[in-house]
């Protein structure tokens, strides 16, 4: 037998779930995924699929007999099943609603049921387009209107935060909170507007970057191992539970430079790079958040974690993925 816990992952065969199932499996833990293969891809798992110690269920989490079965199972739940990206949202906004609150729900009613500790994996979207920089957890939050569908992801997971806390609240569950910021990595896909793997595709298939809007709107990008590394120690505190954390890194780039540090790694004049405005990507009067940084301050003092790994070196990973 494994030495050590039995992990829940909803959306574990996804870019952030399939890294955090391989961590938790190279730490001696029993690991079982479930996921509804919508964006995530066995691709990502097919190297872990012959490990003694993981499981592999394809249904939806609104299952309730599977979800109740397999969080009964367990001794704590990642819950990373949602809808992601915001092309995704702008195109299929039922279903991100949806999947990310009803879901949710699903999970939290399972995990209270047998008395399950949950980290939920949130974003730092649910700031929305607040210009107080950095982000503090607690932070009054500035959303868009409801007659733009951009802004319904960051509704949905904050409405999950709301849920989460509430069940933490109202009936002791140990419930933690990650905020992720700019996760990126090996595996990430480029098929739903995520900017690094759409950037280094481009630069090796030698085509120009497509920057949408002037560039000058910033990041931070935060290596998927780093992630992963807080989520495990999150889970792991019980000091943590009813709390929300800020997961990122605060190196911060605009979107420009990023794609000329991508053409620079892949050989190319930085100056390959062509410009397009957000209406025409993404359709008339989207909003777009001008910076996002986190203030890491509390996830520090919690669990003493920030990221080591450089910009340079993941975006040099993601390349080596690609190519």
């Amino acid at each position: 037998m494994a030495h050590g816990k039995r992990y829940l992952i909803t959306g574990g065969a996804g870019f952030i779930g399939s890294h955090l199932a391989e961590a938790l499996l190279d730490r001696g833990n029993v690991v079982t995924i479930i996921d509804d293969l919508s964006t995530g891809r066995m691709a990502n798992i097919a190297h872990l699929q012959d490990h003694v110690y993981f499981h592999c269920v394809i249904d939806t989490i609104e299952h309730e007999m599977v979800l109740d079965h397999l969080v009964s199972a367990c001794d704590a739940v990642f819950h990373l099943a949602a809808a992601v990206g915001v092309r995704l949202v702008i195109q299929d906004p039922v279903r991100t609603i949806k999947t990310n609150i009803l879901g949710t729900q699903v999970v939290l009613e399972a995990a209270a049921r047998y008395r399950t500790p949950v980290l939920l994996a949130s974003t730092s979207e649910v700031y929305g387009k607040s210009i107080k920089v950095p982000f503090v957890e607690n932070d009054d939050r500035v959303l868009g209107p409801t007659s733009k569908s951009r802004w319904s992801y960051a509704e949905s997971k904050a409405i999950e935060e709301f849920l989460g806390l509430a069940y933490h609240r109202q009936y002791d569950l140990p419930v933690a909170i990650a905020r992720l910021f700019n996760t990126i990595g090996p595996r990430q896909t480029g098929q739903y507007g995520m900017v690094v793997p759409s950037f280094v595709r481009q630069a090796v298939q030698g085509k120009n970057l497509t920057v949408y809007g002037d560039g000058t709107q910033s990041r931070c990008f935060c290596d998927v191992r780093d992630a992963v590394r807080a989520l495990i120690n999150l889970i792991e505190n019980p000091m943590a539970a009813g709390e929300v954390v800020n997961v990122g890194s605060t190196e911060e780039i605009t979107i420009a430079d990023l794609a000329r540090r991508v053409l620079t790694l892949a050989g190319r004049p930085a100056d390959d790079i062509v410009f397009v405005p957000y209406a025409e990507a993404y359709g008339p009067g989207f909003e777009e958040m001008t910076r996002r940084v986190p203030d890491i301050g509390k996830i520090k003092r919690l669990i003493d974690w920030s990221p080591e790994i450089e910009l340079e070196q993941t975006l040099q990973d993601v390349m080596t993925h690609i190519a």
